[in-house]
């Protein structure tokens, strides 16, 4: 009942704000209904018909769901659904809409996005995310069309009694010595190309790349060598061996239902052939694999999810018990999406506290690219462990 309070406050928000504004919730929070109240406002109060905006297919059933479940099935035929990569089409559509709502609108914040919200197609417009986006321009870009009029962060869910509580364990890892070496010459050649490029290197590649013409073939290269070597290390340490050891180990010894993060499609894969009873979902999987694998997990036929970055917006997996994360980026979003699908409310396990284990290596890119993802999130949930200890943890 207070999850439904919550999000009726949410809504009236809205509402108060003219009808245009944003609804920044953590994971679990229910935005998809605060959307479905939006669409079915507008909807009796106009002729026109409705528009929902999402980044990926089986968001747009999720919403047709939530519309079955609050019994508004027969406004579903007067919804248009459209993914982001689509927006061309409705600019070129003279047709308006009574209402716009875009789901994980940090991902929706394109240049032919922001054209298509800055048109007099909409009556109404509701923007729906976990957090605001980090990217500058795309911040900005949010406030000036939608400002956030309702935010609750995925604590204060937890406080509410929204979500389930949390614990994040952080492990720090060592790398093999071979994988040490080749992380020890990658790093000099991008502290060497970092210095070719002089102050803000980061600026200046993304600025020589995008103006060749402007610059010397030697800025160019470096440039190129600059993003090769951040390339390379990432993939040393999301690559690490002992991260499969680990999870591994992990996944024998804790008897709960895991999701595995991996931090690319072929180690994700590689941590699928290594783990006994996983099953894998993401992006270069048919659409039939990744149904059988999601109704696998959910069924209890697989014990271990493992995946890439495909769950981590808009599906309910109520039963996971342990989120073991592979792969990092800095992206405090990306956290709190991952930590969203371990806090979901299970109706058969109220006493449950959503864990989430994190292997990274100690004193790399990886270690910064972790504490500033976990910017967002309480620090009294997080503890910080090596590798020996969390070996010692599960052999109790």
């Amino acid at each position: 009942m207070s999850k439904d309070i919550e999000q009726t406050k949410a809504f009236r928000s809205y509402v108060k704000s003219g009808h245009v504004g944003s609804i920044i919730a953590g994971t679990g929070f229910g935005k998809t209904r605060v959307g479905v109240y939006a669409v079915v406002e507008a909807l009796n109060d106009s002729e026109l018909d409705a528009i929902v905006l999402v980044p990926f297919e089986h968001l747009k059933d999720n919403f047709k769901e939530e519309m079955r479940k609050t019994k508004q099935e027969k406004y579903i035929d007067r919804i248009e659904f459209y993914c982001y990569a689509s927006v061309k089409k409705l600019l070129a559509d003279p047709k308006k809409y009574c209402v716009l709502i875009c789901d994980e609108i940090h991902l929706g914040l394109t240049d032919p996005c922001f054209e298509l919200y800055n048109t007099d197609k909409f009556e109404k417009m509701m923007f729906l995310t976990a957090t605001l986006p980090e990217d500058p321009l795309y911040r900005v870009r949010l406030e000036s069309i939608a400002p956030p009029v309702y935010e609750i962060t995925i604590d204060e869910c937890v406080d509410k009694g929204l979500i389930a509580p949390y614990k994040i364990k952080c492990v720090a890892l060592n790398l093999t010595p071979e994988e040490k070496k080749r992380y020890k010459l990658v790093n000099a050649n991008f502290g060497y190309w970092k210095g070719k490029l002089g102050f803000d290197a980061f600026n200046m590649a993304q600025a020589v790349l995008a103006n060749k013409g402007k610059y010397g073939n030697e800025m160019v290269n470096a440039a190129l060598g600059f993003y090769r070597a951040i390339r390379q290390r990432k993939t040393i340490v999301d690559h690490a061996k002992n991260k499969i050891k680990l999870s591994k180990l992990y996944a024998n010894t804790n008897r709960g239902r895991i999701l595995v993060f991996g931090g690319d499609n072929a180690f994700t894969d590689s941590l699928a052939d290594a783990i006994p009873g996983s099953v894998t979902y993401h992006s270069k999987k048919s659409k039939k694999v990744r149904e059988g694998a999601l109704e696998d997990f959910k069924s209890g036929k697989a014990r271990v999810l493992c995946s890439t970055k495909a769950l981590n917006q808009g599906l309910d997996i109520p039963n996971a018990q342990v989120g073991l994360i592979c792969g990092l980026t800095s992206k405090a979003l990306t956290m709190v999406q991952r930590v969203g699908r371990l806090v979901r409310i299970d109706p058969s396990d109220p006493n449950k506290t959503g864990q989430i284990v994190i292997l990274y290596v100690e004193n790399s890119q990886e270690e910064k690219w972790l504490r500033n993802a976990l910017t967002k999130v309480d620090p009294f949930n997080i503890s910080w462990i090596n590798e020996q200890e969390l070996q010692l943890e599960l052999a109790k």
